[in-house]
């Protein structure tokens, strides 16, 4: 696929589309339409590069993307009627627009996932998100940042988000970082956390100066509404294995210590008196 010279942010985006078993055409139309009607007016070459682009992929779409893309250029005054006509027509049963996202999401690079994370408004997502836990939850995280310890911050992340095991570890130890930036914005925690995060939990992150800045930039730059957008669409899409059954969130006070503790204490007070030695049954006598 070639380059967009009217669109250059996307050539990330482009270049992941010639992937093998990445489908990136729902996401490419729905950015590239989006940008489309943040402008008032459009070149020439802007106007019929988008033209060919959407018309080249509408065809190889499903029906929620097509309705999302209706949706926005209907909004727009100067929408090319060749692109809605064509919204218009063929089949329009298909898969939910956000089958894909997340691998398509984990395989981009850092400028294509801050275009997807930019343009998440587009995508009819409707998912409920619990309410970010706070204090205890937050601090666990940060504590297992501190002492570099990945594996229990993944299993800590598990909990607070209510993801599986499998998907808190690929967002723990994805090597570029924005999955984590956005699991810290879903959870509400303020940047200076964030940042010591950054800087202790992955040596390969921490290590580089420029890549933390820009990280922390992203999460100052990130909509809370976007980073929940793309966890319900993470957790829409996590499949968690037989072994590995998907946990639901649990609020801040959960205590595995304190909860290993209640069953041995709940069967202390169910034993009968029938069981107790015969002194004690007696009363001492």
């Amino acid at each position: 696929m070639t380059k967009l010279p009217a669109y250059p942010h996307l050539d990330g985006l482009v270049d992941l589309a010639c992937r093998d078993g990445v489908d990136i055409r729902p996401t490419l139309l729905r950015v590239l339409t989006d940008l489309y009607v943040q402008k008032p007016s459009h070149s020439d070459a802007e106007e019929t590069q988008y033209i060919e682009l959407a018309l080249g992929l509408i065809g190889s779409v499903d029906a929620a993307t097509r309705a999302a893309v209706a949706a926005s250029l209907s909004r727009y005054p100067a929408a090319p009627a060749m692109v809605l006509n064509r919204l218009g027509d063929g089949d329009t049963s298909g898969e939910t627009g956000t089958d894909g996202l997340t691998e398509t999401f984990f395989a981009a690079g850092a400028d294509a996932r801050r275009t997807i994370l930019a343009t998440l408004d587009v995508a009819a997502v409707h998912s409920r998100t619990p309410a970010p836990p706070a204090g205890e939850m937050i601090r666990r995280l940060e504590t297992a940042a501190l002492q570099h310890n990945a594996a229990e911050f993944g299993r800590v992340l598990e909990r607070a988000l209510g993801v599986s095991a499998s998907l808190a570890k690929r967002i723990t130890r994805d090597p570029s970082g924005e999955p984590l930036v956005i699991a810290a914005k879903a959870l509400g925690m303020t940047a200076a956390v964030v940042q010591r995060i950054l800087l202790f939990l992955d040596p390969a992150i921490g290590q580089s100066v420029g890549r933390v800045h820009g990280l922390s930039r992203l999460f100052d730059d990130l909509a809370p509404e976007a980073a929940h957008r793309m966890l319900a669409i993470w957790r829409e899409t996590d499949t968690p294995t037989q072994s590995q059954p998907k946990t639901t969130y649990e609020p801040v006070t959960w205590d595995d210590e304190r909860r290993g503790a209640r069953p041995a204490a709940t069967e202390r007070r169910r034993v009968s008196r029938d069981e107790l030695p015969s002194r004690t049954r007696n009363g001492g006598r």
